[in-house]
């Protein structure tokens, strides 16, 4: 991760998608040299790791309450 995406690691979701959708939205107008596209896009691929860390952690823990309430149930 480069020195621009360290903070990242520090973001909720919440912050890391609505920055996501930031960079997305800037790079869509195609208004931004090459430079800062590319800037922008390993920011948004830091972001988009970021939220999905985040989902992979959602998804393991509720496989993780769904099977402890279906053993509780048998």
């Amino acid at each position: 991760m480069s020195e621009m995406n360290k903070d990242v690691a520090a973001m909720s979701y919440e912050q890391a998608r609505d920055e996501l959708v930031k960079v997305v939205a800037e790079l869509e107008t195609g208004s931004v040299t090459l430079e800062a596209s590319m800037k922008l896009w390993e920011r948004g691929e830091a972001l988009a790791d970021k939220c999905e860390q985040w989902l992979s952690g959602a998804r393991a823990q509720l496989e993780k309450a769904a099977k402890s309430k279906k053993s509780s149930t048998e």
